[in-house]
């Protein structure tokens, strides 16, 4: 059977094909990078991905001085440890710069604040006159809800509250992630709005991780394709919020989608692929706060599936979604500074 007409697993519904440069990608793959994620193998695969994970050294991350990285503890939420923030900017700049305050990936219950570092600096901080802060949250399920996501609002707290010695403008706080980075992007613009906190100047929601309850139809459509599926999904929430997994009475703040009232919220970029479980989620995120008055911008990039800019940085597709990103940073940015505009 062609990927043109290929099913999902259950071999009935048509799922999206592939794009041809980002199937290529995912075919060569190994068994092991495709298992799916399960309660029984959860602690092994967290063991791999800490020891096989790049964890770049400050030092490196300055790269010979092009950019000044600091790593800070800061108090954490009441009753929870210091949180640990990961700083950077390209060096030499002067005048308050604005902050990109960014979560990572990894499904709640893997990855770190200093991987990630690498490529946003090269493709944002240093074209976009920009700093970063990577927030290096508590993982699930050592730690469950709500601890990830107190752990990144003390640190925004913190950081907003510091910005003039750390050299930020704090009216132009840019708050994102990517996967569960992105899940925890969104909860953290609702906490923030309903607590009084920062006023974060938009949010950057890299196809987010936002719906605990596995319901809708692209969830069940993709499962068993792609390099996340509903087993994997559920797993990753079912680490995150233990005995309160499945519960109706659910707080947004620890699944987004489960949000009832999307105002007051600062404007949004949400991407997705089509031949990905969480396209209808982050598709259904952007329309309601389109039906709540507010500024949202969603891209689907057609045959995309999870994490596809990772692992096929090269293929066309990923450029282009780089450059959206890109560009809606630069429009929001130059919007709330008169003085500057976006880049041609």
């Amino acid at each position: 059977m062609s990927d043109r007409h290929a099913l999902s697993e259950s071999g009935r519904v048509p799922v999206p094909p592939f794009d041809p440069e980002l199937g290529v990608v995912l075919a060569a793959l190994g068994e092991e990078s495709r298992e799916p994620l399960t309660p029984d193998n959860l602690a092994a695969r967290q063991e791999r991905d800490a020891a096989g994970r790049p964890r770049p050294t400050v030092a490196e991350l300055r790269a010979d001085g092009r950019f000044e990285v600091a790593e800070l503890r800061v108090p954490g939420p009441p009753g929870g440890p210091d949180v640990t923030l990961v700083s950077a900017r390209p060096a030499g700049l002067v005048g308050p710069l604005p902050l990109l305050y960014y979560m990572h990936g990894g499904a709640m219950v893997m990855g770190n604040a200093w991987s990630v570092l690498p490529r946003m600096l090269r493709e944002w901080a240093l074209p976009l006159e920009l700093a970063i802060v990577s927030v290096e949250y508590r993982l699930a399920p050592q730690a469950r809800y709500p601890g990830p996501l107190e752990d990144c609002y003390a640190g925004v707290v913190w950081v907003t509250e510091h910005a003039a010695e750390l050299g930020i403008d704090a009216d132009r706080i840019v708050i994102g992630g990517k996967s569960a980075g992105g899940g925890l992007a969104a909860a953290l613009a609702l906490l923030t709005r309903d607590r009084g906190g920062p006023v974060p100047l938009g949010q950057l929601l890299l196809c987010p991780m936002l719906d605990d309850r596995d319901r809708t139809f692209s969830g069940r459509q993709m499962s068993g394709r792609g390099i996340w599926d509903l087993t994997s999904n559920a797993t990753a929430w079912q680490a995150l919020l233990g005995d309160r997994y499945g519960d109706p009475d659910l707080p947004p703040y620890a699944a987004p989608a489960r949000a009832t009232d999307l105002s007051g919220l600062p404007p949004a970029y949400l991407d997705v692929g089509s031949a990905e479980m969480f396209r209808d989620e982050d598709m259904a995120y952007a329309n309601a706060i389109w039906q709540a008055g507010g500024r949202a911008e969603l891209h689907v990039w057609p045959g995309a599936y999870h994490g596809f800019d990772g692992l096929a940085p090269q293929a066309a597709l990923s450029r282009d979604a780089r450059h959206a990103r890109t560009r809606w940073l630069q429009r929001l940015l130059a919007q709330a500074d008169p003085g500057r505009h976006p880049a041609e």
